[in-house]
């Protein structure tokens, strides 16, 4: 994706929640640092893909569980 600035820039990440616990942690995290994300709870691709557990947090296509997009987002 590139910007109008013509600079290239990420997708906007999609969290996928059901307001668990952990959902709720990572939202904070990406709203603390200001990070834009669509939040969806239609966890049926994540099913088909074999992912059994969430959050999941996709940016440009890669699927994150919690300790990893914590991390992710931890570095921004």
């Amino acid at each position: 994706m590139i910007n109008n600035k013509g600079d290239k820039t990420m997708a906007i990440p999609i969290l996928y929640s059901t307001d668990c616990p952990k959902c709720k942690v990572l939202k904070a995290k990406l709203e603390q640092k200001g990070i834009e994300y669509y939040e969806t709870d239609d966890i049926n691709i994540l099913e088909q893909k074999g992912i059994m557990s969430i959050p999941v947090l996709v940016v440009d296509n890669n699927y994150m569980l919690f300790k990893e997009a914590i991390d992710w987002v931890n570095k921004r």
